[in-house]
């Protein structure tokens, strides 16, 4: 059962890429909250730079949140398009 609960978890994962290395994770929380209830964002860092690697995975809590995310036609962070979409 557990299993069930991390797969139906995973499945309100959006994969956003092409981050400007300026863009933070509150931002990007605080972007993608508009379209639902984040309730988690990754965005990993590249140990040796200590920069992040320009993607992450912003976790909604309904599958709605994805939804509207997914209906946006672009997203702009700090002046830049980013793509996002279900992976």
């Amino acid at each position: 059962m557990a299993v069930t609960r991390v797969s139906s978890r995973r499945a309100f994962e959006l994969y956003v890429s092409r981050i400007h290395w300026t863009v933070a994770t509150k931002e990007l929380k605080d972007y993608f909250a508009q379209f639902g209830t984040v309730r988690k964002c990754l965005l990993p860092v590249d140990k040796e730079t200590g920069f992040h690697k320009g993607f992450c995975w912003v976790g909604y809590s309904s599958e709605e949140g994805l939804r509207n995310a997914l209906q946006k036609e672009s997203h702009i962070l700090e002046g830049v398009k980013v793509t996002a979409c279900f992976k």
